[in-house]
């Protein structure tokens, strides 16, 4: 029973020192192994390692993709001086640990403010070359690959790769928005106007022509009417001839009760007349002889 203290005491010393002396590097890590305070060796392989116990020590890093997604949206001024307002995040990773802790001292923070200045930059000088439509709608995509190639490329120097920039949302401030839809109100107003004006134009033009089209059809219809008309005159005139020709008393005797009837209307008609004159020739005689003989 009294060798079991000594024993287990051993035991607890050999723990703390395997401790001290081994650490495991897991696949997801890389390990900087460092000897009072300077790199001494780079761990990228996982397992089981060895250290010197007081003069080394280590400190892993993430090697999977890390996101960052910028809190506050990031404003830029397009074509023309329109200020836009972008909300973006990114996806990066570690790829070269030594390099990293070199440039950031292994300092994710600091990492991150070092990808945001980078990523902003990028961003100012696309954003500048191109139009609000442009950078809303038109050319998205082709925005953010070329922002993700030019940060790729500078923050390589810090040891780090950028997988992805993604912008969630391109807006356009408060006031411009404001603005931008008074400019639309105003136009598309300009353009019901136009719309109206062209159409009140045309309506004119139409009715003037369905005026001008009506006096011509009225015209031509009364040329034609009247010539319908002088025909058809010209044909009495000549069926009485014929018939005065034919027969003069019975055409004598027929314009005279034509005669009568459009004089003899009423019974209050008055018509004071010579007892011989022609006009009572057929009531006096019928053959109409008695005027003749006087």
């Amino acid at each position: 029973m009294r060798a079991i203290g000594p024993v287990a005491a051993v035991l607890i010393a050999l723990v703390l020192i395997a401790s001290s002396v081994l650490f495991t590097v897991d696949q997801r890590q890389n390990a900087i192994v460092f000897q009072f305070g300077e790199v001494k060796e780079v761990i990228t392989k996982p397992g089981l390692n060895f250290k010197w116990p007081m003069i080394q020590n280590v400190r892993q890093f993430d090697m999977r993709i890390l996101a960052y997604d910028d809190p506050e949206p990031l404003r830029f001024l397009t074509q023309g001086n329109k200020p836009v307002l972008v909300d973006s995040f990114i996806r990066w990773r570690i790829v070269d640990v030594r390099l990293y802790f070199i440039s950031v001292r292994g300092d994710e923070v600091e990492a991150t403010r070092r990808l945001r200045q980078t990523i902003s930059g990028a961003l100012r000088d696309e954003f500048g070359g191109r139009t609000v439509h442009d950078v809303v709608s038109g050319e998205r995509d082709a925005v953010m690959d070329r922002v993700r190639e030019k940060a790729d490329k500078d923050l390589r120097r810090i040891g780090v790769e950028i997988v992805d920039v993604r912008l969630k949302r391109v807006d356009l401030p408060q006031e411009v928005s404001e603005s931008v839809y008074r400019r639309m109100e105003a136009e598309r107003k300009r353009i019901a106007n136009e719309l109206r004006s062209t159409g009140s134009a045309e309506a004119e033009r139409i009715r003037a022509d369905a005026d001008r089209q009506r006096e011509v059809i009225l015209a031509e219809a009364y040329r034609d009417a009247q010539r319908v008309k002088g025909e058809g005159d010209a044909t009495a005139a000549a069926t009485y001839a014929q018939a005065f020709r034919q027969d003069a008393e019975f055409y004598s005797f027929y314009r005279s009760m034509e005669a009568y009837r459009s004089t003899f209307r009423g019974r209050s008609d008055l018509l004071l007349l010579e007892p011989n004159s022609e006009f009572f020739r057929f009531l006096k005689d019928p053959s109409g002889r008695s005027g003749s003989k006087k």
